[in-house]
């Protein structure tokens, strides 16, 4: 049976078009994280890109260049890989679950504290959301590690993190149902 490479142009249109769909939901969630609406990119971007058509790339039917995906990281304020979705079978450092009695911090309440120390303490855990792809901008939950760092900013030890945050009114506590 002979080959006129149909197949494989098939399959690469696939894999092409299958990629766009996931650059384009990478897109939307960065999007909406934040809690920008087509028209406030358009907007934002003087109508450099225009709602209909970062509608089209978002629903993946329309290929976004490398030198537009650049300047839509500039618009969202975002590096260029934060726009590109993730690999699956990549396994990130300390992507293992959270252990028990997880700390969550509530960011937006931290954004509105005073004074150096809660300024460093919100620019590591913004670092955190952007290495996690996390741009939600609200709570984050931190593990042992950053726990760490925490301590030294606000001069307490490892222990006593959890009790500082919770006296400080920083530990998020979802609400009951």
């Amino acid at each position: 049976m002979a080959n006129n490479g149909m197949s494989d142009d098939m399959s690469d249109d696939a894999a092409s078009a299958a990629f766009s769909r996931l650059v384009g939901e990478r897109l939307r969630s960065i999007r909406l994280q934040k809690n920008m609406s087509l028209g406030d990119v358009e907007t934002r971007s003087n109508d450099e890109f225009k709602a209909s058509v970062l509608g089209a790339y978002e629903r993946g039917e329309r290929a976004i260049s490398v030198s537009r995906l650049e300047r839509l990281a500039r618009v969202y304020d975002v590096g260029v890989d934060q726009l590109l979705p993730r690999d699956p079978l990549r396994v990130e450092p300390g992507s293992a679950s959270a252990p028990q009695g997880k700390l969550r911090i509530d960011v937006a309440k931290l954004a509105q504290m005073q004074g150096p120390q809660f300024s460093m303490l919100e620019k590591l855990l913004r670092m955190i959301q952007v290495q996690r792809q996390d741009f939600n901008g609200k709570v984050i939950t931190v593990r042992a590690h950053d726990i760490r760092a925490i301590a030294v900013m606000l001069d307490v030890s490892v222990d006593e993190v959890p009790t500082r945050l919770a006296s400080l009114g920083l530990v998020f506590v979802p609400p009951q149902a």
